[in-house]
């Protein structure tokens, strides 16, 4: 019987640091917007934007290591 003289404490202890960091986590705008981040990880990347051909052959030959 006398341990719930200490767990009682602390679980109201705890209780309170539950709320707060809800509370934090509300005023920081966490809970904002629920629905962005489910969408972004459908979104299809953008395409690479395509290279243009060099027009100086010794640029490319040396690129290649000739």
């Amino acid at each position: 019987m006398n341990i719930l003289l200490l767990l009682v404490p602390i679980s109201l202890v705890l209780l309170g640091i539950a709320i707060g960091s809800f509370v934090w986590a509300v005023r920081r705008g966490q809970f904002d917007d629920l629905d962005t981040p489910a969408i972004d990880i459908l979104r299809e990347d953008p395409l690479p934007a395509p290279q243009a051909p060099s027009s100086d052959p010794g640029r490319e030959a040396a690129a290649r290591g000739d």
